[in-house]
């Protein structure tokens, strides 16, 4: 499944949650934090002005980004991966 992201959209593919705490201890799945970082995967055209223009977005793919707790919405792909669909205006910063 490819998806294509409308609008000022873009999808989002989380990073891994960290196995173990820096003490050493293991963490189960339950007790994960789910990161706050991810990949872009693709984004959408952007924003439309009162021209009928679109509005380039910030972030294009391959950024790493930083985005909020509540962000977007995940999906499963069929390659049974899970991605995030979010605005654009979640994503708090771009990573270098």
């Amino acid at each position: 499944m490819n998806i294509t992201p409308l609008g000022d959209r873009v999808v989002v593919k989380r990073e891994e949650a960290n196995e173990k705490t820096a003490g050493g201890i293991l963490l189960p799945d339950t007790a994960k934090n789910k990161p706050q970082r991810g990949k872009v995967l693709s984004v959408g055209p952007g924003k439309m002005n009162k021209k009928g223009e679109h509005i380039a977005l910030d972030v294009k793919v391959g950024d790493t980004v930083l985005f909020t707790s509540w962000a977007g919405d995940e999906f499963k792909t069929a390659g049974r991966d899970e991605v995030l669909l979010m605005r654009v205006d979640d994503i708090l910063a771009v990573v270098s």
